[in-house]
C-alpha cells in the first residue's frame, strides 16, 4: 500500500482508537474561524515548470475534544474552507531566461486560479497547556475539495505566444478546463495554540496538502498522466469553547 494511503487510513481510524483508550474524559466543543495563505503547485506529467501560486484560504472550524490520555489531548477537528489553488507557470528559454513575447516585448506570464470549498477532517493531538497557556499540536487526516470556479490570467494572445524560444513545449493545460470536479487527498500540519480564559483559543499552523486525485483525466488516452495538487498553507485560527 502506498504511503499516502497508509497515512490516510491511520488518520481516519485514529479518532475511534483514541476514544477507546482509558484516559481523562473530555466533552469540549469549540467553534470559530480561520484564515490563511496557500502556496500551490500541480504535479503535471509531462512536467510543466512552475513557481508557487498564491491564494487565500479561509473558513469555519469546529473541534471536539474527547480525551486527555497521559500528556496527549485528543480531539477531532473539521473545517469548511474557501480555498484558492491552481498553478503559475515559469516560462523559460534554453538559457533559463524568461521568454519574451515578440509582440508585447514582455516576459510571458500565465497562471490559473481554481477555487474550491475544502472540507478537511483531522485527528488533532496536542501537548502542553489545555486551557490556560500554550500547547503544541499536530493535525492529520483526509480532505475533500468541491470545485467552484476557475479563472486565467496571462499577458499574451495564444496566436502570438513565443513557442520557438520556450524550453518546455507543454502547453495543453493552458486551454483545458478542470475535468474532475471533486478533489481529494490527505493533509497534515503542526502548530501552536494559545489558550486563554476570556478571549478563546488562538492558533498558528503550517499545513501541507497532498492531492491523491487529478484535475484532468489520467487514462492512456488522456494527455496528462498526473495533475495533482501539492499545497503549503500558513493559517491563523480563533476558537471559542461553547460546550465544556
Amino acid at each position: 500500500m502506498r504511503l499516502p494511503y497508509r497515512i490516510l487510513l491511520a488518520a481516519i481510524c485514529f479518532p475511534l482508537f483514541a476514544h477507546a483508550q482509558i484516559g481523562e474524559h473530555r466533552n469540549t466543543l469549540s467553534i470559530g474561524g480561520n484564515a490563511g495563505y496557500n502556496m500551490t503547485t500541480i504535479r503535471f506529467t509531462p512536467k510543466v515548470p512552475q513557481g508557487m501560486k498564491g491564494g487565500m484560504n479561509m473558513g469555519f472550524t469546529a473541534r471536539y475534544t474527547v480525551e486527555k490520555y497521559f500528556a496527549t489531548i485528543a480531539s477531532i477537528q473539521a473545517e469548511v474552507n474557501f480555498s484558492q489553488l491552481g498553478w503559475k507557470e515559469d516560462i523559460r528559454d534554453m538559457s533559463n531566461q524568461p521568454v519574451i513575447n515578440t509582440v508585447t516585448k514582455q516576459a510571458e506570464k500565465y497562471e490559473r486560479t481554481i477555487n474550491y470549498v475544502q472540507i478537511p477532517f483531522f485527528a488533532h493531538l496536542a501537548w502542553g497547556r489545555e486551557n490556560n497557556g500554550f500547547n503544541f499540536f499536530v493535525n492529520a487526516g483526509p480532505q475533500l475539495g468541491i470545485y467552484v470556479s476557475e479563472s486565467t490570467k496571462s499577458n499574451f494572445d495564444w496566436a502570438t505566444r513565443n513557442m520557438d524560444d520556450r524550453s518546455n513545449k507543454v502547453v495543453a493545460q493552458d486551454t483545458m478546463s478542470v475535468e474532475n470536479k471533486m478533489d481529494y487527498g490527505i493533509a497534515a500540519g503542526a502548530g501552536v495554540e494559545w489558550a486563554t480564559k476570556k478571549l478563546g483559543r488562538f492558533t498558528l499552523e503550517a499545513r501541507y496538502y497532498y492531492g491523491l486525485g487529478n484535475i484532468y483525466g489520467d487514462s492512456k488516452r488522456d494527455y496528462f498522466g498526473s495533475s495533482n495538487y501539492g499545497t503549503i498553507t500558513i493559517k491563523l485560527g480563533w476558537l471559542v469553547d461553547i460546550m465544556k
